[in-house]
């Protein structure tokens, strides 16, 4: 599935955040998506302003998404399995993720070596009638980055079949943070220079704030209990626009289930760009499970996805 200006956001001076800065490759063994760093090698993907730095602010306006994980079969326990049952099978795939979901519909009702052949085939019988509990033995990890803390407000409230770990506040120091600038306001000069000045206070406060209040703990022994005091109390002036990074594991059924809610036309811009990078990141990883969907334009320019199998 080529991915090109497939979602089709826009950024200031008219370029599409796709066509400016998404780069999809393969790296030790995973996706990414994203732009910043290719930002050197595609002079007009800086132009479109895909990554802004304002003095002392770097201001990101797409973000990434790293595939980091992906399971593998244990193939001399598969074999032992079959071996000790009397059973023969075969699948087509090379997914790790996509075997087990088809060892783990078999084994509901011993099927191995009969019925559809290919795995293309099962895994569609599979979403057809429903059977989503099979899709929960796949799981994947991603690195997410180039958000803000409003964009992890909401996929945190994604639980079954999630696991989290995100960038502390009260450990990291944020007197050198980015920011995550809108794309509606981005390419608006006057909603851009009203956005600039409140997280520029905003950031201004927090340095202020954490100096102030080491100066405070100064009596505390632990010099890293002081810092994360001081942080944790000053963090409480930054904005949702901050940058965040979090770890995400999830499972194929999980995955479906986000894309659908957020992959969609009255998602949140930021959290519907994220869910389309994991989509088309998802559809190359592992085709046979997300296949089924597909792009649909939407009023506001934009894309969103959708599939007849809902809610599997």
């Amino acid at each position: 599935m080529a991915t090109g200006d497939r979602m089709g956001w826009k950024l200031a001076g008219g370029l599409s955040a796709t066509a400016a800065a998404r780069v999809l490759r393969q790296r030790g063994g995973g996706y990414t998506f994203g732009g910043a760093d290719s930002l050197t090698d595609r002079p007009e993907a800086a132009a479109a302003g895909c990554c802004h730095r304002s003095d002392d602010m770097n201001i990101i306006r797409v973000p990434k998404v790293y595939l980091t994980g992906r399971q593998a079969v244990n193939e001399a326990e598969m074999d032992r399995f079959l071996r000790e049952h009397g059973l023969s099978w075969e699948t087509d795939t090379e997914v790790g993720a996509e075997r087990l979901c088809e060892v783990a519909g078999r084994l509901c009702y011993m099927s191995f070596g009969k019925g559809r052949k290919t795995n293309r085939e099962y895994m569609g019988h599979i979403l057809e009638v429903g059977h989503g509990s099979v899709l929960e033995h796949a799981t994947w990890n991603f690195i997410i980055t180039g958000v803000s803390r409003s964009f992890t407000h909401e996929l945190v409230r994604h639980r079954a079949g999630w696991a989290y770990s995100q960038l502390s506040q009260r450990y990291v120091d944020e007197s050198e943070a980015d920011f995550v600038e809108p794309d509606v306001i981005a390419g608006d000069a006057e909603l851009h220079r009203i956005w600039l000045e409140s997280v520029e206070a905003s950031h201004a406060a927090y340095v202020k704030l954490v100096e102030k209040l080491a100066e405070k703990y100064a009596e505390y022994p632990d010099k890293t209990m002081r810092r994360k005091m001081a942080r944790q109390a000053a963090r409480s002036v930054l904005p949702n626009a901050t940058e965040t990074k979090i770890f995400v594991t999830a499972n194929a059924r999980a995955l479906r289930h986000f894309i659908e809610l957020r992959c969609n036309e009255f998602a949140d811009v930021e959290i519907r760009r994220v869910a389309g990078m994991v989509l088309e990141i998802m559809q190359k990883e592992a085709p046979n499970v997300f296949s089924d969907y597909q792009w649909v334009d939407v009023p506001d320019g934009t894309r969103a996805a959708t599939t007849a199998h809902r809610k599997v």
